[in-house]
C-alpha cells in the first residue's frame, strides 16, 4: 500500500514567527509539550472525539487498523480528515491554536515540523503508553528521531526494487541482470536496445531512472550520501553524487531527453490495466515495492521480471522512506492520539490487517503478496502469511523483502523539507536543460547548506 504523498506549501513569514514564538526549550532540545507525562496512561479510557488529518483508511488495511484503534481508545470517536496532508492548512491550524489531534505525514517532514514547534516530542508518549520502539525499523525510527527525542511513530515502509518487462528483455536479448543496476554500462546499453521512438516519437521507454526522486538511491549506489550522518553538512556536489546524476540523466538523454520520457510516463494508466508494463511501453525501472501488489491486482498476466536494485558491486540496496504519526502542538487529546498511533502500528494490528487482505485475496482467487510496514516484527509475522502467486510474483515478493534488509535513509534534521527541495530543484534544473550537473548541484549545495545552517542555529538558540 502506498502511503499518501505529502504536499509542501510555502508558509508566510508571519506564520513561521507564530510557530516559533510558541516553541519553548525543554530538556533534550524539545519544544515544550502541551501535556504532562501523566496524561499518557496505558489503562486510560478516552471519550469525545479525536481528529486525524491526512489518513483516509480507504481499504481493508486501513479500516481494519482504525477499527482496532477505536476499540483501544475505549469510546473516543475517531474523525478522519481525508486526503493528503495539506501542510499549509496544518501549520495554519497549529498557529491558530486549533490543530488536529494527530497527523499522518511523510517521515522526511518530521524534522522540519519539530524545528518549527508544530509537533510535540513523543518521549512521554512512548514511555507512558509503554511503546516498544525496538519493533520499528531502525532506519524508519532514525528518520523521526531528532534532538534526542522521538517525534513520530513509524507507519508504512517503502523500498525500491527493479521491475522489468520480461518480454521486452527477451526480445532484446537481455536479462534482468542487465537492468538491475549492478553494471551501469549495461543499464545504458540495455536502455538503447529497449527504447523505441519511430519517427522521433517515443513509444517505449527503455529504462526510467526515476529522477528526481531517486537521486539518493543512485548516489548511495555510487558510494555517496547526500547528507552527513549528523544531519548538519550537505554533500550534494561531491564527485560521486554528480557522477550518479550524470549517469541517471544520461539514461534520459539516450532516449531523446527527459521531457519525452516524462510525457510518456505520465500518459500511462499507472494504477490500471493499461499500465506501462501491460502495454509494453516500459522496459525497466526501479520502483517502490507496493507496485508489485498493484501490478498483480490489475495486470496479473503482464510479462514481468523482478530483482532487487543493486549497487555496481552487486549488493542489494534500497532507500527507506515512508510515513509516520505525529502529534501537533496544542492537540486537545494528545493521550488518545498517542494510543491511536501505538495501536495502528502494533504487531497484532498489522496482522489483523494482513488477515483482512488475505481473506479478500482468497475470495478473489488471487495471491496475497504482502505489505511492508515500519514494524520489523510485524513484517516477519506477515511474511509467514503470504500465498504463492507463482512466477514472477514470488520473485517480486522475495526481492522486496531482501531489499528491506539492505536499506539506508537520510538523517533527520531541522531543515528536512528545505534540504529535500534543494536537491530536487538541483536535479530538475538538469532535467529541464537549465543547467549542467556540476553547476546545478553546486547551487543546490549552497542552498541546502544555508538552509541547514539557519535551521540548526535556530534550533540551538531555542534549546539552549
Amino acid at each position: 500500500m502506498k502511503s499518501p504523498l505529502v504536499r509542501w506549501s510555502v508558509v508566510s513569514v508571519s506564520l513561521a514567527l507564530a510557530l516559533t514564538s510558541c516553541a519553548k526549550g525543554t530538556g533534550g532540545g524539545a519544544a515544550a509539550p502541551s501535556q504532562s507525562p501523566g496524561q499518557f496512561d496505558p489503562g486510560a479510557k478516552y471519550q469525545g472525539a479525536i481528529s486525524v488529518m491526512g489518513f483516509g483508511a480507504t481499504d481493508e488495511i486501513g479500516t481494519t487498523r482504525v477499527d482496532k484503534a477505536k476499540a483501544a481508545l475505549g469510546g473516543a470517536d475517531v474523525k478522519l480528515i481525508e486526503g493528503d496532508l495539506d501542510i499549509q492548512q496544518f501549520l495554519s491550524a497549529v498557529a491558530a491554536g486549533d490543530p488536529p489531534d494527530i497527523i499522518y505525514a511523510n517521515r522526511d517532514q518530521i524534522g522540519t515540523f519539530a524545528s518549527r514547534g508544530a509537533i510535540i516530542p513523543l518521549t512521554a508518549c512512548v514511555q507512558g503508553e509503554q511503546i516498544d520502539t525496538s519493533m520499528y525499523n531502525k532506519n524508519a525510527l532514525a528518520q523521526v528521531t531528532f534532538g534526542d527525542e522521538v517525534w513520530g511513530i513509524p507507519e508504512f515502509n517503502q523500498v525500491q526494487i527493479t521491475m522489468a518487462n520480461a518480454a521486452l528483455l527477451k526480445k532484446a536479448g537481455l536479462t534482468i541482470e542487465d537492468v538491475n543496476g549492478s553494471n551501469w554500462d549495461k543499464v545504458t546499453a540495455a536502455t538503447k536496445k529497449l527504447f523505441s521512438a519511430p519517427g522521433g516519437k517515443l513509444k517505449v521507454i527503455g529504462y526510467d531512472s526515476k529522477l528526481p526522486e531517486f537521486l539518493p538511491l543512485w548516489a548511495k549506489a555510487n558510494g555517496a550520501d547526500l547528507l552527513s550522518a549528523d544531519g548538519r553538512t550537505a554533500q550534494l556536489n561531491s564527485p560521486q553524487v554528480v557522477k550518479a546524476l550524470e549517469f541517471a540523466v544520461g539514461i534520459y538523454d539516450a532516449q531523446g531527453g527527459f521531457a519525452k520520457v516524462k510525457a510518456l510516463r505520465d500518459s500511462a494508466d499507472f494504477f490500471g490495466k493499461g499500465n506501462q508494463f501491460a502495454t509494453d511501453a516500459l522496459g525497466a525501472m526501479p520502483m517502490e515495492q507496493w507496485y508489485v501488489n498493484v501490478l498483480n491486482d490489475v495486470s496479473p498476466k503482464a510479462p514481468l521480471a523482478f530483482d532487487t536494485f543493486r549497487t555496481p558491486q552487486g549488493e542489494p540496496l534500497a532507500y527507506s522512506s515512508g510515513s509516520a504519526w505525529a502529534i501537533p502542538k496544542g492537540a486537545k487529546n494528545p493521550g488518545a492520539a498517542c494510543r491511536f498511533a501505538k495501536t495502528m502500528t502494533l504487531v497484532d494490528t498489522w496482522k489483523a490487517a494482513a488477515q483482512a487482505r488475505l481473506d479478500k485475496r482468497n475470495a478473489d482467487k488471487k495471491p496475497f503478496t504482502g505489505i511492508l510496514t515500519g514494524n520489523v516484527k510485524a513484517d516477519e509475522e506477515i511474511k509467514a502469511m503470504l500465498t504463492s502467486g507463482g512466477e514472477p510474483w514470488d520473485s517480486g515478493v522475495k526481492a522486496f523483502y531482501e531489499a528491506n534488509d539492505h536499506t539506508f535513509s537520510l538523517p533527520a534534521n531541522p531543515a528536512d523539507n528545505e534540504f529535500k527541495k534543494a536537491w530536487q530543484d538541483g536535479v530538475n534544473r538538469v532535467l529541464n536543460g537549465q543547467d549542467k550537473p556540476q553547476s546545478s548541484m553546486d547551487k543546490a549545495q549552497q542552498e541546502a547548506q544555508a538552509a541547514l545552517d539557519k535551521a540548526w542555529a535556530g534550533w540551538t538558540k531555542r534549546t539552549n
